[in-house]
C-alpha cells in the first residue's frame, strides 16, 4: 500500500483530489484505529476486531461513510476482495470500483508459496478471477498481467497498464567511482530465484574481481531463505567480502543502495516473476545504478539492454557472472549505463506521469 498505492495517491491529492486509503494494519496491530495524513492524503487504519468478517463489514463500513465517488481496491483477494465483492454487488450504480492487480496471487502464483491452508488457497484462487472480471476498470501493474485479463476475455478497454515507479525519491548526478571497493548489490527478498545459483555468480565475480564488495540489503521473504544465503554464502568463501545491510529505514535506503556501482536481479521464468512489476529494481535503476538482470517478464521494460543495464536469458549464470565483471573493470561505461538509467526511470516510471493515467480513469 505504501509504494503502490499511497505513490499514486500523493499526485493525485497534490492536484486538489481528496484521497483516504482505509486498509487493516495487520504488520502494525497495535496502530489500529488510528487517523493521520501524509501529503494531503487521508490514511486510515481500521480496528481489529470482530474476526474475518469483522474486519471487512468495518472497512466496507468506513470506506461507504467517507461517501467516495471512486473506490480503487489495491487486490482482488482477501479483505480488499470481500469489500470488492460488496461494492460491485450493492453499489455499483453510483460508486465507480477500480479493481489493481500487481501479482498473480492465485495457482502458479503467490498460493504456490505462501503458506496458506488449502481452503485459502482455492477462495483466494477464485477471489482474484472474480475481482478480476467485476469492475468499472481494472489496473494491472505487469504486461502478463494485462495479457492474463485479455485472455479471460476482460474488453482490452477495460484493462489499463499501470507499472510501478521506484518506492524511493531517487536523486542521481553523475560522478566518479561511488566507493574505495567496486560493489555489488543483492537488492532482494531472496524469493524469486534459487540463492545458490546468486552464490556461484558472485564467486565468480570476487575471483574475477578480487577487491569486490557484496552489499545486500533487505530480508528473505521467509528466516529460511536469508539463513541458507548465510550458509551458501559460507560456504564459497564468500563470508568477508559480504556486507549485510538487512532492513533499511525508508529514510536512509537511498544513500545505502547508493554505495554500490553496479546491480544484481534474478527473475528466474515462473508465472510468480512474469506477473509481478518489482519496485526493487525500479529503486536501483533511479539512483543511476546500471543492472545485470536476468530477461523475464517486466525486467525489459525497466533494464534496457545496452542502455540502463545488461540482460541475459533466464539461467545464464555465466553470461550473467561475464557481465557484472565487465562493468566492475570498466567505470566509464557504468557511468554511461547510470546516467541513462535514472533519466529512464523519471522519464517513463515516475508516480507523476502514472498518476495522469489514473486521473483519467477515475473521471471517465
Amino acid at each position: 500500500m505504501r509504494s503502490r498505492a499511497l505513490s499514486l495517491a500523493k499526485p493525485l491529492a497534490r492536484r486538489g483530489y481528496e484521497v483516504a486509503l482505509f486498509m487493516p494494519p495487520w504488520q502494525t496491530p497495535a496502530e489500529a484505529d488510528k487517523t493521520w495524513q501524509e501529503d494531503g492524503v487521508t490514511i486510515r487504519y481500521i480496528p481489529l476486531r470482530g474476526g474475518t468478517l469483522g474486519v471487512a463489514r468495518q472497512l466496507i463500513k468506513e470506506t461507504l461513510a467517507w461517501q467516495p465517488d471512486v473506490v480503487h481496491c489495491f487486490k482482488p483477494k482477501a479483505y480488499s476482495g470481500l469489500a470488492a465483492w460488496w461494492l460491485w454487488q450493492f453499489h455499483r450504480r453510483h460508486i465507480r470500483l477500480i479493481v489493481d492487480t500487481d501479482d498473480w496471487e492465485g495457482w502458479g502464483g503467490w498460493n504456490e508459496i505462501a503458506p496458506y491452508s488449502p481452503m485459502q488457497k482455492r477462495f483466494f484462487a477464485w477471489q482474484e478471477q472474480w475481482g478480476m472480471r467485476h469492475n468499472h476498470a481494472l489496473t494491472v501493474a505487469s504486461r502478463a498481467l494485462q495479457t492474463i485479463a485479455w485472455s479471460m476475455g476482460i474488453p482490452p478497454e477495460r484493462v489499463v497498464y499501470l507499472p510501478n515507479g521506484p518506492g524511493i525519491n531517487g536523486q542521481y548526478s553523475v560522478v566518479g567511482v561511488r566507493s574505495g571497493e567496486p560493489t555489488v548489490l543483492v537488492y532482494s527478498r531472496l524469493f524469486e530465484f534459487d540463492t545458490g545459483r546468486l552464490v556461484q555468480i558472485l564467486r565468480g565475480v570476487q575471483t574475477a574481481v578480487p577487491q569486490c564488495r557484496i552489499l545486500s540489503v533487505g530480508t528473505g521473504l521467509y528466516d529460511e531463505d536469508a539463513a541458507n544465503f548465510q550458509t551458501q554464502l559460507t560456504a564459497a568463501g564468500l563470508q568477508d567480502a559480504f556486507t549485510d545491510a538487512g532492513w533499511v529505514d525508508e529514510a536512509d535506503l537511498s544513500a545505502v543502495l547508493a554505495q554500490a556501482d553496479v546491480g544484481i536481479y534474478l527473475m528466474e521464468d515462473t508465472l510468480l516473476n512474469r506477473t509481478k512489476c518489482p519496485v526493487k529494481l525500479a529503486d536501483m535503476l533511479s539512483l543511476g545504478i546500471p543492472v545485470v538482470a536476468e530477461n523475464v517478464g517486466q525486467v525489459p521494460e525497466y533494464v534496457v539492454h545496452g542502455r540502463t543495464g545488461l540482460l541475459r536469458p533466464p539461467g545464464d549464470d555465466e553470461g550473467l557472472t561475464a557481465d557484472l565483471i565487465y562493468l566492475l573493470q570498466n567505470p566509464t561505461q557504468r557511468q554511461t549505463l547510470a546516467a541513462n538509467a535514472a533519466a529512464h526511470i523519471t522519464q517513463n516510471f515516475s508516480w507523476e506521469l502514472l498518476a495522469d493515467s489514473l486521473q483519467k480513469i477515475y473521471t471517465s
